[in-house]
């Protein structure tokens, strides 16, 4: 019976398979035996369709196939699917396959990860249950990892495989590896009181669990109480010192205090620790506070003595774009090209050459990056409408997204991306109309009810139900920081400053986002705080001199005098 790991392996070899094939074409027409629900002819006609590269065709093909199929014709069918991404075809192949065998594990975790993709978390939770309920080292591993697949999955994410996967927890019977591995999803899930719960309960097995006090440190740390995060690391690190030897300088730059956080990776010279590991801290650290020169002299520093990762040079490139160093930065960008930072390098140097007046040239570097990495064909379409619209142009990203939601049917981030397109078009009831759309098929989703929430409190529109949707979709994720600064925002905007304060304030505690720093800082100006204001704003352009949304709101209220 193949692991959640091996299934995810398959699936991307047969991604890339099918997509190298060229699985790039628009369904053309179908042909009268598929209309006739025929099995065998449809099954032929889904062969036909992948060998001439037609992907969307060959899945929907085989899902229809399937539904008068065998259980081997409704394993193809939801494999083809998923490998295509096309969900909806992928949703009635894996329900077939699922109704067919039951009991089968594999059927079970592909019918209950589509099910999350379209976020149908009541069928998740039930295809998952026996799964996460299951006991012995297997089960736990097998468990582990299938909540590390769905908590990466782009299309999926923490959230959602919360919603899914941890009611049908037993803290009685669960292993502790397990109950720390669902504590973690709660943390990612912006549910720290639940993920506090699972510390205890690993601690409460063994007060010395490492991976139990690593846990209670972070979800303290995230909840301000700095002293109690610094002595649950403190502790994680006596337990295994060799293990959690970065936990409390972890801890101090999950707490802001950058500083300390330098002083104990300097500490840690005179330890076994590496001497590498100690230099890749400390470089990320002056480049988090903004200590550019600092950051580069580091970074190089590894790049020259070989020690540092494709990550390392990236951060070079990056530091070069912030100091004006174009010609540096695409440079850097360029030696990245066959890492696992490709696309992210590809991106910026696109945004620099975009910058340059070089759009075309800009947008056929995104195309090359898909022609060498099909199956990144989602993630290009997302780079090129983004690389639009921050150049002024988010209207001519609307035919690349639609475009590729012909290629790839329902893809949750094209269409959620639609919608915030329209909105940076100008297109502000469109959007609200798309947004409302998403929320009928994805009812409850807590991304869409803030994304909703917060457009229509950034236009000034039913504020009143703008709050009531911002705060159902913290009922979901009560610690998310972009739901926080929602719920901030929408106070203010309804003339509410004192009570938008506590919420912004914690939001930008938590992620240390530059729009939220915005939000905070412009409820404080308003206030009358307006020193406190420009702190905020000061630390937060230090961090992010680069953040459009930043500079305006700082342009609009300080320098045009606004009070």
């Amino acid at each position: 019976m193949a692991s959640p790991r091996l299934l995810a392996a398959a699936a991307a070899t047969l991604t890339l398979s099918l997509l190298a094939a060229g699985c790039h074409t628009a369904p053309p027409v179908r042909p009268q035996a598929q209309s006739a629900r025929d099995t065998s002819a449809l099954t032929v006609t889904a062969e036909a369709a992948l060998q001439k590269g037609d992907c969307r065709t060959a899945a929907e093909d085989y899902a229809a196939a399937a539904d008068g199929g065998t259980v081997d014709l409704a394993r193809r069918a939801s494999q083809v699917a998923l490998a295509c991404q096309d969900f909806p075809a992928a949703w009635q192949a894996a329900r077939r396959w699922h109704t067919l065998a039951p009991a089968d594990r594999d059927a079970s975790l592909i019918y209950g990860t589509v099910a999350l993709t379209l976020y149908r978390v009541p069928a998740a939770r039930s295809a998952f249950a026996p799964i996460v309920k299951a006991t012995g080292p297997r089960a736990t591993r097998d468990t582990i990892a299938l909540i590390e697949l769905l908590s990466d999955d782009p299309d999926v994410g923490a959230s959602p495989a919360f919603a899914a996967l941890d009611s049908a927890v037993d803290a009685k019977s669960a292993a502790p590896p397990l109950l720390a591995a669902f504590g973690e999803l709660a943390l990612e899930a912006y549910d720290f009181s639940r993920a506090e719960l699972r510390a205890r309960e690993v601690l409460a097995s063994n007060a010395d669990s490492s991976s139990g006090l690593r846990l209670l440190a972070r979800v303290r740390a995230l909840e301000g109480d700095a002293p109690g995060a610094l002595a649950a690391a403190r502790q994680a690190t006596q337990a295994d010192p060799s293990g959690n030897a970065f936990e409390v300088a972890d801890v101090l730059t999950d707490l802001g205090r950058l500083e300390e956080a330098r002083q104990e990776l300097e500490r840690l010279r005179s330890s076994d620790v590496a001497v590498s590991e100690i230099d890749q801290r400390l470089a990320l650290l002056s480049y988090e506070s903004g200590d550019l020169a600092d950051a580069k002299r580091r970074f190089t520093a590894l790049l020259d003595h070989g020690e540092a990762s494709a990550s390392a040079l990236l951060y070079l490139g990056d530091i070069a774009a912030r100091s004006g160093d174009e010609d540096t930065a695409l440079t850097d960008y360029r030696q990245l090209s066959d890492t696992s930072m490709a696309l992210r390098a590809r991106t910026r140097a696109a945004q620099i050459l975009a910058d340059r007046g070089k759009r075309g040239e800009a947008l056929d570097l995104l195309d090359s990056y898909e022609s060498e990495h099909p199956e990144g064909a989602v993630d290009v379409a997302i780079a090129k409408a983004d690389l639009l619209a921050d150049h002024g142009d988010a209207a001519g990203g609307l035919p690349i997204v639609a475009a590729a939601l012909q290629r790839f049917p329902q893809q949750p981030r094209l269409e959620y991306e639609r919608a915030t397109l329209l909105e940076r078009a100008g297109q502000v009831d469109q959007s609200v109309k798309a947004f409302e759309g998403l929320l009928r098929g994805r009812p409850g989703d807590p991304n869409l009810l803030n994304a909703l929430g917060y457009t229509l409190a950034d236009h000034h529109l039913e504020l009143g139900r703008a709050e009531g949707l911002i705060r159902r979709a913290l009922s979901a994720e009560p610690d998310n920081p972009a739901m926080l600064d929602s719920l901030g925002w929408v106070r203010l905007r309804r003339g509410d400053v004192r009570s938008s304060l506590p919420d912004l304030a914690r939001a930008y505690e938590i992620s240390r986002d530059p729009e939220i720093a915005a939000h905070w800082g412009e409820a404080l100006w308003v206030s009358g705080q307006k020193a406190q204001a420009r702190k905020v704003w000061a630390e937060a352009l230090a961090r992010n001199p680069d953040s459009q949304p930043l500079k305006d709101t700082v342009h609009r209220l300080v320098a045009s005098g606004t009070s």
